[in-house]
């Protein structure tokens, strides 16, 4: 398989198992709280790279730690707790669409921080975005009143933390197997994440019992182990065989899977959403252009 392909394979099967992964936390967030959904995803993905993948372990070298550390807390820690707490407040489709800003913040982040630099229609692609991105809050504002749409900004700093992510890994980890930096990711957070969980009720309550408890313990499984612990593998691996500005693009498909979701779930989006959607996805091809 050329270069090529497989990077439009990687980027494929990530929107899908992405897109699938708001409905599951949703799904999830019926027996679990936000704070307890964090940390578990936390626990089960590690346990699940510790358990299969050990000895990738031993590739990284002392000058990566550092990397390793920042990468886990902008990609992982903090976007795992800001993302539940959306979702709780915010419909899963359209937290989906506002994570779709990962492009912009990427390209951003890398002229700022990391010396790329700007085209003109790239420029014009953030603003389109952006005014996408508006339209999308206040209108949902309007139409949900029971929906706090302050919780969008969640979704927007947890894009900034991605932004970072990508163009970090893509700079300083490119010599670093992906499976490698995942693994460190969560051997570090795998106790702190265990410390958070702590502090929650969780295990005074747990009752095998609890079939809405061990159906969210289900979901969280597989949300764990293929949409945080494998996906994450793949998108490091994406990043490294082409750019991080092409591997954020995934934002911009996991919409497609995540509406999709939402709508058998019973949610709806209006119009005027699924055109501020529109907006955004034509800001970001924009941003991707190659001329």
């Amino acid at each position: 398989m050329s270069n090529q392909q497989q990077k439009w394979l990687y980027l494929i099967l990530l929107s899908l198992v992405w897109g699938s992964s708001f409905i599951l936390m949703k799904k999830a967030l019926l027996g679990v709280t936000p704070i307890q959904l964090g940390a578990l995803r936390m626990i089960f993905t590690a346990i699940f790279l510790l358990s299969f993948a050990p000895k990738s372990l031993k590739k990284i070298q002392k000058k990566h730690y550092k990397y390793i550390v920042f990468t886990s807390l902008a990609a992982t820690f903090i976007p795992g707790f800001l993302f539940v707490f959306a979702i709780t407040n915010i419909d899963s489709s359209v937290v989906s669409i506002l994570n779709s800003l990962t492009p912009f913040n990427t390209l951003i982040f890398g002229a700022l921080l990391f010396g790329f630099s700007f085209k003109r229609t790239q420029l014009y692609g953030i603003l389109i975005g952006l005014v996408g991105t508006l339209i999308l809050i206040l209108k949902g504002a309007v139409l949900n009143p029971n929906q706090n749409y302050w919780y969008a900004l969640l979704i927007i700093v947890a894009s900034f933390g991605y932004a970072l992510n990508a163009n970090m890994v893509k700079k300083y980890l490119s010599d670093l197997n992906a499976l490698s930096i995942v693994t460190g990711n969560f051997l570090l957070l795998m106790i702190p994440a265990f410390i958070v969980l702590l502090f929650t009720d969780f295990f005074s309550t747990f009752d095998f019992k609890n079939e809405v408890l061990m159906q969210s313990l289900g979901y969280l499984v597989i949300l764990s182990v293929v949409g945080t612990g494998i996906a994450k593998t793949i998108y490091n691996k994406l990043v490294q065989i082409s750019d991080p500005v092409f591997s954020s693009s995934v934002t911009y498909l996991i919409p497609l899977v995540a509406i999709f979701w939402g709508v058998l779930d019973g949610e709806t989006l209006s119009p005027i959403q699924i055109f501020a959607g529109v907006i955004i996805l034509l800001g970001v091809y924009l941003v991707n252009r190659k001329k």
